[in-house]
């Protein structure tokens, strides 16, 4: 899955950047924060995990 199309899920979520240095940007709901690679393609299992853990639609 292309990072740009993953990057709208979580924001429609109501997550937003928290910061973006190194190799992963950080997204944040006020509580906790997700990591997310700074790939151009995210692997479907990566996807899937971060999907699943932060209860994304």
């Amino acid at each position: 899955m292309k990072r740009s199309d993953f990057i709208k899920m979580p924001e429609r979520n109501g997550w937003r950047l928290e910061r973006d240095k190194g190799p992963h940007s950080i997204y944040t709901d006020g509580k906790v924060s997700e990591p997310i690679p700074r790939h151009k393609e995210l692997k479907e299992t990566l996807v899937k995990a971060i999907i699943k853990r932060r209860g994304l639609k």
